[in-house]
């Protein structure tokens, strides 16, 4: 049996519920009452601590800003019926972060810290998880290097932290996206797979020409040719292709998303033939001339199911259906949403219920 952790917990003087507009949550901007937060010191972590949202003091030096000894996942918990929350898919989240601490040099983070330490997050800040339609309480698990050195080498030190941020829709349109031939986000046998902060950053300055084109985000394709489509600037492609669910395989340039992995297994349940393979971009293109492709979606833990209306492509704009309907995008849609609610059975455990 899993040991019960000794997590000191320091409330807030005050909280700031009451002067939070539940109805207006811009995406990752209020913060609730607390965090939790554990130091990796030693070898081992240590200072297991749930405090007030606030700053934390660092030098300067931290080889985090330095050489970018930086991850972070993003889950969510709802708000069920009974008033109850629960996490969902909160040990394939664990799963993945650690798969992204082992690529770039850092400890991995116990299971029961990781586990414990959110269990008694959302316990203090209960308050915070919204029980509107399609809103949700967005968690971010963070770990970065603390070392106050300028020496390249993998730190010593880290600090990892657990934010929670009450939201709603990421998305609250179809999206106009650009299928992108000149930069890259992810090169072979680079830290694509991983969710590590200079991923992110490198895809600034792209996606910001892109919006100057007026699109919402951009179509990434393979480094070497931008002949194969790859994912989204913050989520999973997904197609529908004669019939058959479509979407690009995990490789060290694809991250293996928790919502994709999702809609996969709920895809298969339902009877719909799933490809997990390279889509090239000519293909998608011809799909859309020739009606064969019919659906297309962003799929990831803030966008969800968020569907894609227009593609640029090379000077050339290019029209799919109606997403009031594609069949397949939305029941799929419903039944994950269903599922995370708590309004339909989870016959697959993904529900982690406090």
């Amino acid at each position: 049996m899993t040991e019960t952790l000794d997590i000191k917990i320091t409330k807030a003087e005050q909280t700031r519920l009451s002067v939070t507009d539940f109805s207006e949550l811009p995406f990752g901007k209020v913060f609730t009452d607390h965090m939790f937060t554990a130091d990796f010191e030693d070898g081992e972590w240590k200072n297991l601590q749930i405090i007030p949202y606030g700053p934390i003091p660092m030098s300067p030096a931290i080889s985090a800003l330095h050489y970018g000894q930086a991850i972070f996942e993003g889950l969510k918990a709802y708000r069920q019926p009974s008033g109850k929350i629960s996490v969902f898919r909160a040990d394939k989240n664990f799963e993945r972060f650690n798969k992204s601490a082992a690529r770039m040099s850092m400890p991995t983070i116990p299971e029961e810290i990781f586990m414990q330490g959110l269990a008694a997050l959302i316990s203090v800040d209960e308050k915070w998880v919204p029980n509107q339609e399609d809103y949700a309480l967005y968690i971010r698990p963070v770990m970065f290097a603390m070392d106050p050195y300028l020496g390249v080498k993998a730190s010593d030190t880290y600090k990892f932290a657990l934010l929670t941020t009450p939201t709603g829709p990421y998305y609250s349109k179809a999206l106009k996206v650009k299928i992108e031939t000149e930069f890259t986000r992810a090169d072979e046998g680079g830290v694509g797979f991983a969710k590590t902060a200079g991923n992110y950053a490198r895809s600034l300055y792209p996606f910001e020409q892109a919006k100057k084109e007026g699109f919402d985000q951009l179509i990434w394709t393979d480094s070497v040719t931008h002949e194969f489509i790859e994912e989204a600037g913050t989520a999973n492609l997904i197609f529908v292709i004669n019939g058959k669910l479509v979407t690009p395989s995990v490789r060290s340039t694809v991250l293996d998303g928790v919502t994709r992995d999702t809609i996969i297994k709920l895809a298969k349940e339902a009877g719909i033939e799933v490809e997990e393979r390279r889509v090239s971009v000519k293909e998608v293109i011809d799909g859309i001339k020739d009606g064969s492709l019919t659906e297309a979606f962003a799929a990831g833990t803030a966008a969800t199911v968020t569907h894609v209306g227009e593609i640029g492509y090379l000077g050339e704009l290019y029209q799919l259906s109606d997403p009031s309907t594609r069949n397949i995008s939305n029941s799929i849609a419903k039944k994950l949403n269903d599922i995370r609610y708590g309004l339909a059975a989870d016959e697959f455990g993904w529900n982690w219920v406090l």
